[in-house]
């Protein structure tokens, strides 16, 4: 059984107006709502199992759903109506809702990608965690090994750099790369996670866990990966996923 986590509990502040009267993951794009596009992706690529956590109108998250049927999928909701929890903190509170035998996909709702998420979910079965990554330029990047092994990260404006980097002669010499917002994560990572707070990102854990976890990076040649959390780039969003028709979607 491979199976899923969609993260659509954000308040989606960045997409305002429209998200002051519905959550992010309902906005539109080419006429369908954000949800639909990655469950439809999921399920084509054969995920039977999905969770969708909610927060901001929760309610209409789940009425949708409802009304769709669960698009023939068993869909579970985690809620987080009575605190936003974040990335890492959204995935604990799901645990129960997951079979601890199979890898979980995580994936944000406002993500549009060629990625075979298939292929890629079955490329992490020997991690503890998998990150899609890519070469694109931003300011905070993750920091690999020469065998992708997830060192640590950095902000290259501010010169910040956090995780295991005590073991690394080199520093230069680690790969930098960008986060895509899709990873596969391992349930056996869950008793790592009892220490935490009851709200966490899973980035920070990542980043501190990575010196014990096997959490690797998954670069993709060919990416074609778009955010559409912020307004602006609502009006190329359709023109993008057109642009996926050509290659895997």
């Amino acid at each position: 059984m491979m199976q899923a986590m969609i993260f659509a509990a954000g308040l989606g502040t960045r997409l305002k107006p429209l998200t002051d009267t519905m959550p992010k993951a309902l906005v539109r794009v080419g006429g369908e709502p954000l949800l639909k596009h990655v469950i439809m992706n999921l399920r084509n690529e054969g995920f039977t199992r999905i969770v969708v956590n909610v927060h901001h109108f929760a309610s209409q998250i789940v009425d949708y759903l409802n009304a769709n049927a669960n698009f023939g999928l068993d869909i579970a909701i985690s809620d987080e109506t009575g605190m936003l929890l974040d990335t890492g903190g959204g995935i604990r509170k799901a645990a129960s809702l997951f079979s601890s035998s199979s890898p979980i996909l995580i994936h944000n709702v406002d993500i549009l990608s060629n990625v075979c998420l298939r292929d890629f979910y079955l490329s992490a079965a020997n991690n503890d965690a998998t990150l899609l990554v890519s070469e694109r330029q931003t300011k905070r990047y993750l920091l690999f090994d020469e065998d992708l092994r997830m060192r640590g990260w950095t902000n290259i404006a501010t010169g910040e750099i956090k995780g295991d980097i005590a073991r690394v002669d080199n520093i230069a010499s680690l790969r930098k790369y960008a986060f895509a917002g899709i990873h596969v994560f391992s349930p056996a990572l869950f008793p790592l996670m009892q220490a935490y707070p009851e709200k966490f990102g899973i980035m920070d854990f990542y980043i501190q866990e990575c010196d014990k976890a096997r959490i690797v990076g998954h670069p993709k040649e060919g990416l074609k990966l778009m955010d559409v959390g912020k307004a602006e780039t609502l009006s190329d969003a359709e023109a993008f996923l057109n642009s996926l028709s050509e290659t895997k979607y």
